[in-house]
């Protein structure tokens, strides 16, 4: 009998060179007081990491159910891994994040399921970074809770999608070159979407490799690019500068 058929939940990561990053998550999963998390399939979607990432993964083989897909940019991953799912709902996380509350994956399971959710996030927190750093994250977490009363947007940092819902929308657009989480879960449901108490953290990298003049200004456009989905497939610079 496989892993899936004894959980309702898959966790896709997409990561490239994140042998540094990625066992910190994976420790925070180890943590976690969800009690299907033992059954819980964790597909790392690696996109040819030549800095130890497999070895990193494999280290969590005794913790975890966990292994290692062919991924690509984090929408190529994001998918991959979704198209092996089973589960009734998928759990999308970047590889730099941590999950400091032990509860939030039971958590936001205990929502999807009582309320008949599509999608759940989660708010975002910066690990060791500046006053500028902080204040831009409480900033994000601001605009996502006024942005959700009239269009959802779940960050790709924790995404838990029901996982027919992810395919009705056509799950992540692979030609999209920005924002592609923004573009994917503003077409959910208002009222299947919640934010879940509590955050998770990742680093301040975003901000040191892109600054903080250009993150707001890239998220100012993306607010005011809301209904053209076609700004999201043209190059705004983003991976090249912030990978």
């Amino acid at each position: 009998m496989s892993p899936e058929q004894n959980s309702e939940l898959t966790i896709v990561i997409p990561a490239k060179n994140e042998a540094c990053m990625l066992p910190r998550l994976l420790t925070s999963l180890v943590r976690q007081d969800y009690p299907l998390l033992p059954a819980t399939r964790i597909l790392v979607a690696d996109a040819g990491s030549t800095d130890g990432t497999v070895q990193a993964v494999h280290r969590f083989r005794e913790h975890l159910c966990i292994e290692i897909v062919r991924g690509g940019l984090p929408s190529v991953g994001r998918n991959a891994g979704a198209k092996l799912a089973t589960t009734k709902y998928i759990l999308f996380l970047d590889a730099d994040v941590e999950l400091t509350d032990v509860t939030l994956l039971r958590r936001a399971m205990g929502s999807m399921r009582r309320r008949s959710l599509h999608l759940t996030t989660v708010s975002i927190g910066c690990r060791q970074g500046s006053f500028f750093d902080d204040l831009l994250y409480a900033g994000s977490n601001v605009m996502q809770h006024i942005g959700a009363r009239w269009k959802p947007f779940a960050t790709g940092m924790f995404m838990l999608f029901e996982r027919e819902a992810f395919w009705r929308l056509g799950g992540f657009n692979e030609r999209a070159l920005f924002a592609e989480d923004y573009l994917l879960s503003k077409g959910v449901q208002r009222s299947r979407f919640r934010i879940v108490r509590g955050r998770i953290l990742t680093t301040n990298r975003r901000f040191r490799k892109l600054g903080h003049g250009r993150m707001i200004w890239m998220f100012f456009k993306t607010m005011l690019h809301t209904w053209d989905d076609e700004y999201f497939l043209e190059d705004q610079g983003y991976w090249g500068e912030a990978t």
